[in-house]
């Protein structure tokens, strides 16, 4: 089976992480073992006359694709940095697969994630940012105070880079009990904008008491039938708007002060079993689907040993969004374990570029005083003894 990627150049419309982060897709490959080829309209590669295996040498290279990262693409690029944006394989990270955002300012309708991760690709692009859709950082090398870094990514192509900004984001986190990965794709999923429309006229459940979990539990009562939601504590944490959405759904019912122990099933998702934290009651619920969203992890393991980090694994910043190593960045919810907001991204990757930029700057002044020393002693005549 052959899917061909219908999108014109430079539009996101349909995600690629549709398609290949589904983990109800994921379930159907498996077990129809059906092979998936996409073919992109427009070549994807930030510079084709570079050979393969040979090593790139580029000014700024921002890691990771999600509000924080386009923005410092767009800001680096106004200021004639030419940056390559390394966008890894959830082009537009989180924010990408939220159905609705109504909180970013500047637009008072809603709008879905895609269509603002569309907005701000084209708008860096505009400028002259060069965005490699489709690989990712595997291997980096910061251990050189001030640089140059060295970045290998998964396609085998190799980078050093006078400056670099982490915005690798974060990925949703399990909760590692019985059945669940042995369920996912098949009635377990982290994603309801992927996979709510195979759940059409199904029970689900959704697991979670923050925005995440209500605005996907939200987004499923479109398709299902009824969704409980299941949440360790007697209150949420979600803002008291979409509280009150989800309180006011006919379909959507709270399991309070519970926990998922295990997920049950033969091929499919047929229950859960769940837990009374106050009493230890065990029962188990009859459900279609499990829909996953306890928090996430900054997608920080590749930079152990290179970056700081602080006991959650968050990239340690100063309020220039400096990390423990000069000459790297690092901005969005690789580095905010408070917030972790679109808007606050936004202005974590605008202060990182505006850094990267004077840090650069002052480096280059640096240079040519050196330059100009050199160039001064050279010419010294040699006085006569």
């Amino acid at each position: 089976m052959r899917i061909i990627d219908p999108r014109p150049a430079g539009s996101l419309r349909f995600m690629a992480g549709v398609y290949f982060e589904s983990e109800h897709l994921r379930g159907i490959m498996a077990n129809e073992k059906l092979s998936f080829t996409l073919t992109t309209s427009t070549p994807q590669s930030a510079d084709e006359t570079t050979p393969r295996g040979a090593l790139q040498k580029e000014k700024v290279i921002i890691i990771g694709s999600g509000p924080a990262g386009l923005t410092a693409a767009l800001y680096t690029a106004r200021a004639q940095l030419h940056p390559l944006v390394i966008a890894g394989h959830e082009l537009g990270g989180q924010v990408s697969l939220t159905y609705e955002i109504e909180n970013y300012p500047g637009f008072p309708e809603p709008m879905t994630g895609q269509e603002l991760v569309e907005r701000m690709k084209s708008q860096a692009e505009r400028f002259g940012a060069r965005i490699n859709l489709f690989s990712a950082v595997t291997e980096v090398d910061f251990s050189r105070q001030g640089g140059p870094f060295y970045l290998k990514t998964d396609d085998g192509n190799e980078y050093e880079a006078e400056a670099v900004i982490v915005s690798a984001g974060a990925t949703h986190r399990h909760l590692n009990v019985p059945g669940e990965k042995e369920y996912t794709g098949n009635g377990v999923s982290y994603c309801a904008t992927c996979d709510g429309f195979f759940f059409r006229d199904k029970e689900v459940v959704v697991v979670g008491g923050g925005d995440s979990a209500l605005e996907e539990a939200l987004f499923l009562t479109r398709f299902a039938r009824r969704v409980s939601i299941v949440h360790r504590r007697d209150e949420l944490r979600a803002g008291k708007t979409l509280q009150k959405r989800a309180f006011a759904n006919d379909k959507i019912e709270f399991i309070w002060n519970t926990v998922v122990e295990s997920v049950n099933g033969e091929r499919n998702v047929q229950s859960v079993t769940l837990r009374d934290v106050l009493t230890d009651e065990i029962r188990e619920f009859a459900t279609d689907g499990v829909f996953i969203f306890v928090g996430h992890d900054p997608n920080s393991d590749i930079y152990a040993g290179q970056l700081e980090r602080d006991a959650f694994g968050y990239v340690i910043t100063d309020r220039e969004m400096r990390t423990s190593v000069e000459g790297v960045f690092a901005a969005g919810e690789i580095q905010d374990r408070l917030f972790r907001q679109v808007g606050t991204s936004v202005g974590q990757g605008t202060a990182a570029a505006m850094s990267c930029e004077r840090w650069l700057a002052e480096r280059e002044a640096e240079r040519e005083d050196e330059r100009e020393t050199e160039l001064a002693a050279s010419q010294e005549t040699p006085v006569a003894g």
